[in-house]
């Protein structure tokens, strides 16, 4: 049995499995892919019907070629992703998939499975798994999260596996190489959530770190949280949110929630529905400007999501190197065209960076430590790229005490390190 020890970075958007070995040396696993050979594996499955009845069943896909039959199935087909934003929340129990009961905690092990395919005696391995320091939700439930992650790991035969804090992962990844004691703040920032972790490291013998945890804080806002203003202030108008409709000659607005559903991409894939399309329908009838509910509703029937995720995914990428950038899509007879600035970026994301700021804050108060005595700041993840966020560690750390490492790649790496530390604490006891 290869007996390298294994950090899994379950990410709500990505998802990344590291070994560690006993001399030290960390790998990350590569996937086989349509598109080619890829270490970071997209946090997504897709479900369709095959054969015809009696003889049909239901098959899946999950990663980055679950993504590419998103784009060209023509058939009915459902399309999951984000599915770590739901663990904390009670009020996603289940769901349906062609008849066929799924409990949260069945469609996460299904993807586990996946992504752990192909490693050989997972039950006797050191395997640890991140966690957010704070599960993404507006109330959540850190018990039910665990709970239901175990469960997980365990349908997906990892039946011990434990768990670190993610931001805890990517500072021992950062901190493998030193040499002296130092003080550093990590900033984990995630698809769902963006975690800090105040670490004192102390170089050990034989390669080894002593690593001290002075605080932990999180919020559940980050690279997802961003998507959903760009398409809350220049997607979500023009497929009917402000607009009205009539009913028995009174004026009423089309009721929020269609369109704070559709901006969380987790929750796009859970509204084609019958009840859902049958209600969009009656609303038509009677809207103000049918057409932008039409568009609304081809999106959802054409389940053309992920497209339009690609296209507010790549105008914040591009706002993260040029002062404005053209949102631009065009399927199935939806057209958007828009430009947005960074400048209205920046003020339609001001609320959640300023919460990430609240989050620093709490991290460094509960370590008791002023930001003059962060001796590094490592950051982690996309959204470490955002100017804005970018500009708030430049103003509260110097920049020479700022450093970015890979986005996919170093927690994984670093849980696999930790997983590594701790069998041989383990076994020397």
């Amino acid at each position: 049995m290869d007996d390298a020890a294994i950090g899994i970075d379950f990410g709500t958007t990505n998802s990344v499995v590291a070994l560690a070995r006993p001399d030290g040396s960390v790998t990350t696993r590569s996937f086989a892919t349509k598109q080619g050979a890829v270490d970071a594996y997209r946090s997504a499955l897709m479900f369709w019907r095959e054969g015809r009845p009696p003889n049909s069943h239901v098959t899946h896909v999950s990663g980055p070629d679950a993504l590419d039959m998103a784009l060209g199935m023509t058939t009915e087909h459902r399309f999951l992703q984000s599915l770590k934003t739901y663990l904390s929340s009670r009020a996603f129990q289940e769901t349906r998939l062609f008849g066929k009961l799924f409990r949260l905690e069945d469609l996460i092990a299904v993807f586990l499975k996946d992504l752990s395919a192909g490693l050989d005696d997972l039950g006797e391995r050191a395997v640890l798994s991140g966690r957010p320091v704070v599960f993404a939700g507006d109330r959540p439930d850190e018990a039910l999260a665990l709970s239901r992650l175990s469960a997980a790991y365990g349908k997906a035969g990892m039946p011990t596996v434990d768990f670190a804090y993610e931001p805890l992962g990517a500072a021992y990844w950062y901190a493998r190489e030193l040499k002296t004691p130092q003080t550093m703040l990590v900033a984990d920032f995630g698809g769902g959530t963006s975690d800090f972790s105040v670490m004192r490291f102390e170089p050990g013998g034989a390669g080894r770190l002593q690593a001290v945890p002075l605080s932990h804080a999180g919020v559940g806002i980050a690279g997802d949280s961003f998507d959903y203003r760009i398409i809350e202030h220049a997607v979500s108008p023009l497929l009917g949110k402000g607009s009205d409709y009539l009913s028995f000659g009174k004026r009423l607005p089309i009721p929020a929630h269609y369109h704070a559903a559709f901006a969380q991409w987790h929750r796009l894939s859970l509204m084609k529905s019958r009840e859902t399309m049958a209600e969009l329908k009656a609303l038509i009838r009677d809207a103000v400007e049918p057409e932008r509910l039409e568009d609304l509703m081809t999106v959802i029937e054409y389940d053309l999501g992920y497209e339009l995720y690609r296209a507010v995914s790549a105008t914040k990428i591009a706002l993260s190197a040029q002062e404005e950038a053209q949102l631009t899509f065009d399927q199935m007879g939806v057209r958007i065209d828009r430009t947005v600035t960074r400048v209205l970026f920046e003020r339609w994301i001001a609320e959640d960076v300023a919460a990430i700021e609240g989050a620093l804050d709490e991290a460094l108060s509960a370590a008791g430590v002023e930001a003059g005595r962060i001796e590094a700041v490592f950051m982690t993840g996309g959204t470490s790229y955002v100017p804005a966020v970018r500009a708030l560690f430049d103003r509260r750390f110097s920049p020479q005490r700022i450093h970015i490492g890979d986005a996919f790649r170093s927690v994984a790496s670093g849980l696999a390190l930790l997983a590594l530390d701790r069998q041989r604490a383990l076994a020397a006891a």
